[in-house]
């Protein structure tokens, strides 16, 4: 796997040199002038740990919780306080962990963002089965959420059971939904499990709807080196299938697809916070990425709070990246979204898309994995299974070897990919 996404990262940047990350302790972060700039913001807290899961996550106690955010609400206003005046921003995104964990002090932070700020695409949060309560739901909105993302996994209780999940009550969760309504409720599935089937994932996705989701998500499971899941993964060619299918299933019912893995019913339905050109992350392993640099904070919460404390930022590695790296970067995650838009590559960049890429692309065209139409790129059937089987290859060597190293060292001296 290793020697593919080398290979390809070579020819890509035009050179041999790896993605070399360094422990660089800026106190500057340059996003000042960077455009279509998103938010995110990492809460790590769960009441229990399920072993599938590769984010950074511990155990919640209030006592930890609150010492968290108080750190967190300091390091927005330490990056915030960079630039003068309030800046704009596309959206905001609270991932976890269980963001829900920390409800009754979320308006306190989004006020804190909204200090330096302003937000024109709404704010989203990631919510456990559990948190679907109309009480907790109120507070959500209360505090400004406007987008819901549910981490389901599954209705099906022999894949509950897999996943160490409790089973689900669908007609709680339309109730709770249906008395207080989002602009977007996303419902997050995982596919290409042990056994699982089509007639699984298209009743997923049918209850999904039916309890009132107007977005979903179908992710594939991912075997992690340090996890503790025991989950075989599925073979290529039955995973296709099932991408395949899904696909169809969601196109025949009406669905957009907004993404590799998302489909939506109606055009304001949306949830992403990875299609960025550019994203500051706060919190514990939240992620930065600028026009010319990719910074990643330490995973360790207790790190996290110290360095704040000390009044530094909390970045554990610091990508600087050659022109080339960038692009690269650029494409792979705007691809993601399923097109690619030569006239924003080059607003981005002041170059020509096809001058820099034009051979890759159009071979990309020929091997039936994209269309051309009015400078848009867009991806098929066949090159959204490929690129989602690529994005395996570049998940287990680059990000499984990086968060591997960072949940046990909290500011390793450097990382070489």
């Amino acid at each position: 796997m290793s020697a593919v996404t080398s290979l390809t990262r070579m020819w890509l940047t035009r050179s041999v040199q790896p993605f070399r990350f360094t422990n660089d302790n800026d106190r500057q972060l340059p996003f000042q002038e960077c455009g279509e700039l998103g938010l995110y913001i990492h809460i790590p807290f769960c009441r229990q740990l399920c072993s599938f899961c590769p984010y950074c996550k511990q155990l919640y106690t209030e006592k930890d919780c609150n010492r968290y955010i108080d750190s967190l609400i300091q390091e927005i206003h330490m990056v915030g306080e960079q630039n003068h005046g309030k800046k704009t921003v596309t959206s905001l995104y609270f991932g976890g962990g269980t963001p829900a964990l920390a409800a009754g002090r979320l308006k306190e932070i989004i006020d804190a963002v909204r200090t330096h700020f302003t937000i024109t695409e709404g704010i989203g949060a990631e919510l456990h089965p559990d948190n679907l309560t109309i009480p907790l739901l109120q507070t959500l909105k209360a505090a400004g959420i406007s987008k819901i993302s549910i981490g389901i996994q599954s209705f099906q209780p022999r894949l509950q059971k897999l996943l160490g999940r409790s089973p689900l009550d669908t007609d709680g969760i339309q109730a709770a939904l249906k008395a207080i309504p989002f602009e977007t409720v996303s419902m997050d599935f995982i596919f290409a499990l042990p056994g699982q089937t089509f007639p699984d994932l298209k009743a997923d996705i049918d209850t999904a709807f039916a309890c009132g989701a107007n977005h979903i998500a179908v992710y594939p499971f991912i075997d992690f080196t340090f996890t503790a899941n025991k989950v075989a993964a599925m073979p290529k060619k039955e995973k296709r299938k099932l991408l395949d299918a899904v696909t169809e299933y969601c196109l025949r019912i009406g669905c957009r697809r907004s993404s590799i893995w998302t489909f939506c019913k109606g055009d304001d339905a949306n949830y992403s916070s990875m299609t960025r050109s550019n994203f500051l992350g706060f919190g514990c392993s939240a992620a930065t990425l600028l026009q010319s640099q990719f910074k990643i904070n330490t995973f360790s919460v207790e790190s996290y709070c110290r360095k704040i404390e000390q009044g530094l930022l909390p970045s554990s590695l610091t990508l600087r990246f050659s022109q080339r790296q960038r692009m690269v970067y650029y494409l792979f995650w705007t691809a993601y979204s399923t097109e690619i838009h030569a006239a924003d590559f080059e607003a981005f960049f002041g170059l020509p898309l096809r001058k820099m890429y034009g051979l890759e692309l159009e071979f990309a065209r020929l091997l039936g994995f994209l269309t051309k139409t009015d400078g848009i790129y867009r991806m098929t059937k066949k090159g959204a299974f490929y690129y989602h089987y690529y994005e395996n290859f570049y998940t287990l060597s680059y990000i499984d070897k990086m968060w591997g190293i960072l949940r046990t060292e909290a500011f390793p001296e450097q990382l070489v990919l």
